[in-house]
């Protein structure tokens, strides 16, 4: 478990969130959608965030995404640590686009420096250490309040925040219930962390790639 290859979406209509990714943002098989219906409600529990260069990349892919049906939850603006904003895809899904510089360098291209998951969970301690036992090391932590795994060259990085600071950062209640309706594609096996977020194997079709 020290490579993510992809992250699974699963949506009502995976077709049309296919569509909308590949226009939004281009992740080709990093992400990927499939079917799904389990009964979810309120956070799910994670985000996934675009870390690009420049401002102007940022709004950019908020303006794309925001055109083809996403939601603004939080607008893009200058902060201590950047710039950036959050926005709720078609399918349920929320996504921070954000870059560490306050002021544009270059031309509003549309290169994604980084693609990373944040997992909102219970107790950050224990599913650090949950994820420690299957093979991943740390590169930052903050204590029981942040971490981030190393997960060498892989497509996808992980992050674990509490679920309350997750839904803050996402301008969204911390409630929520159901299916996380989300996978985590690994070549390690299959395996459940204590907060229910699926890993699942490497398969040949069942899912869409966000090409674009």
């Amino acid at each position: 478990m020290t490579r993510i290859e992809s992250v699974i979406l699963e949506a009502r209509d995976p077709a049309a969130a296919e569509d909308f990714y590949s226009a939004a943002f281009g992740l080709g098989d990093r992400l990927r959608v499939r079917a799904g219906d389990s009964p979810t409600s309120g956070f799910r529990g994670f985000t996934l965030s675009l870390v690009v260069a420049r401002p102007n990349i940022v709004d950019t892919l908020i303006d794309g995404a925001t055109r083809g049906g996403a939601t603004t939850l939080k607008p893009a603006t200058k902060s201590f640590w950047g710039y950036g904003g959050v926005i709720q895809a078609p399918d349920g899904a929320i996504w921070t686009l954000a870059s560490s510089q306050k002021k544009n360098s270059g031309p509003a291209t549309r290169q994604i420096d980084d693609f990373v998951l944040l997992l909102g969970v219970a107790d950050v301690k224990a599913t650090k250490q949950f994820y420690l036992d299957q093979g991943l090391t740390v590169a930052r932590s903050f204590g029981s309040k942040y971490v981030e795994f190393d997960t060498g060259g892989s497509p996808v990085k992980l992050a674990l925040h509490s679920r309350r600071a997750a839904a803050k950062n996402a301008g969204v209640p911390a409630e929520g219930s159901g299916s996380h309706r989300i996978v985590i594609r690994s070549g390690s096996g299959s395996c459940a962390d204590p907060d229910g977020f699926l890993w699942e194997p490497p398969v040949a079709g069942g899912d869409r790639a966000a090409t674009p």
